[in-house]
């Protein structure tokens, strides 16, 4: 189990630091609850301290009555819980992939082309070579044009089953690479080693002109480039909660807008894409070759738009609102009061008095009724302060008071932001740490203790900790553990 501290420093900057592997014997909620106890027991800390959790979707760990989240909020009512933003994208794109027929077979057929196209190193390099050959062409026609950086070679990539936005990379690669990527089927329904893998090119190419692939890579390519964007920001460390809320509420609306205004801008571009490249394209008016749309009388204008586009698009808009249940909780509704943006204009001293409230091992009774007045002389400062005019984050808002000493004058205010801040977005640190494993645990070290493991990890991950750390002090702890014959 990977621990990762998250807290805001005296700067008032938001930090995650990988602060130790802990080995467990099973992944109960029971065992790693003790595990944890012990380990903060270890380094001198307590449960009680703590003022927010997060973990990924497991059952173990985020279970309404027996999951670790569960068991510490018996102890701890004001460690919140949240569970992870960016597991919580995964799982929004991998329902629509999984609950809507032409999604799923679209991204099966990708699969399998990945699987034929990237078999080999003689198929790659046809690959490239293709490209080149295409890419000079283009040129001396005049469709692309020469400079630095532009033009660079290509290739396709495997998308990861468990990283989301891979996908869209490779969904991009396609449409850039797709001349070149028939040209590679072709060779392997000709060249192909067996007739198992010559079938597969046949049925693939067959596939990939046709309307439907066409329509289906604009979508999802669309869809992920959405999507991307928030994935990206959920993995920075410094990301505050109130942020990752605002970003998710933006990316469900611009979803919401190309569901309403989109289609025939999606349809303009896979027409112009399968004009490029001799696709067949369909006449909207015309009854829809599926069986059950011939049977229906449905036509293809009919098909596309509202079963295909709008159907995918309400898949996706529903699991946005039903995964992200953290953006409409009591505690972030409270919490948005102490944004800056727009001038102060969400602040709301009722709210952040409820939202102290929600925090009693932080706030007596006392600090709540200075907080009142506290909050009033704050309000009053800030907005007449031109410094607090352009903030867009509470994390910039917390910098900026450490700067300008505010927190001193105001402290519980202070208080309160960094309770705000702490509160954990996303598990991204925590993945960075387990894949570091690997390139700690080489052949030469794949039997290292636990102890060691740990300390060889810290640092590899906390690097910029180490820095800090001279090669004199390294040899004066040495020399203080004991004796030593020689002298370093």
């Amino acid at each position: 189990m990977a621990i990762v501290l998250r807290y805001v420093d005296t700067h008032g900057l938001v930090k995650e630091i990988f602060v130790g592997l802990v080995h467990v014997m099973e992944t109960s909620s029971s065992s790693l609850k003790a595990s944890i106890y012990a380990f903060f027991a270890k380094h001198k800390l307590s449960l009680m301290q703590l003022r927010g959790q997060g973990y990924d979707g497991a059952s173990n760990m985020r279970g309404e009555f027996n999951g670790l989240k569960a068991k510490i909020l018996e102890e701890n009512n004001s460690a919140y819980y949240v569970h992870c933003f960016a597991h919580q994208l995964q799982l929004v794109v991998v329902a629509v992939a999984s609950n809507h027929l032409g999604v799923v077979n679209f991204f099966d057929k990708l699969s399998t082309l990945m699987n034929v196209v990237l078999a080999s190193c003689k198929r790659t390099n046809i690959l490239r070579e293709k490209e080149k050959e295409r890419v000079a062409n283009d040129i001396r026609c005049g469709l692309l044009t020469t400079g630095s950086g532009l033009n660079q070679e290509l290739s396709l990539t495997r998308p990861g089953d468990t990283r989301w936005n891979s996908h869209y990379r490779t969904l991009l690669r396609l449409e850039v690479l797709f001349p070149s990527v028939l040209s590679v089927l072709d060779y392997v329904k000709k060249e192909g080693t067996n007739g198992s893998t010559q079938n597969k090119a046949i049925g693939l190419k067959r596939y990939l002109n046709s309307f439907d692939c066409v329509f289906l890579l604009h979508l999802m390519s669309h869809i992920l480039r959405i999507t991307d964007v928030l994935s990206r920001a959920l993995q920075r460390k410094d990301q505050d909660i109130l942020e990752a809320v605002s970003m998710v509420n933006s990316t469900k609306r611009k979803l919401q807008e190309y569901r309403l205004n989109g289609f025939e801008r999606l349809l303009e571009k896979v027409s112009l894409f399968c004009v490029k490249h001799g696709i067949k394209l369909l006449k909207m008016d015309e009854i829809c070759a599926n069986k059950r749309c011939q049977r229906d009388n449905i036509t293809n204008q009919h098909y596309y738009e509202f079963e295909s586009f709008n159907t995918i698009l309400d898949l996706i808009i529903i699991e946005f609102g039903d995964r992200f249940s953290e953006a409409s909780t009591k505690l972030l509704d409270n919490m948005a009061a102490l944004n800056p943006c727009a001038s102060f204009s969400n602040f709301d001293v009722s709210k952040l008095v409820k939202l102290s409230e929600m925090y009693p091992y932080d706030f007596d009774d006392n600090e709540r009724k200075t907080l009142l007045h506290e909050l009033e002389l704050y309000h009053d400062n800030v907005q007449h302060d031109v410094r607090f005019v352009n903030l867009n984050s509470i994390t910039a808002l917390a910098m900026l008071m450490v700067e300008t000493r505010k927190h001193l004058s105001y402290p519980l205010v202070y208080r309160l932001l960094k309770l705000a801040l702490v509160l954990p977005v996303a598990t991204a640190t925590v993945e960075r740490c387990f894949s570091s494993m690997k390139l700690v645990t080489t052949d030469l070290r794949n039997r290292i203790g636990d102890m060691f493991f740990n300390s060889c990890l810290i640092c590899s991950i906390e690097r910029e900790a180490l820095a800090n750390v001279t090669n004199e002090q390294i040899i004066e702890r040495f020399l203080n553990m004991g004796t030593r014959k020689g002298q370093l």
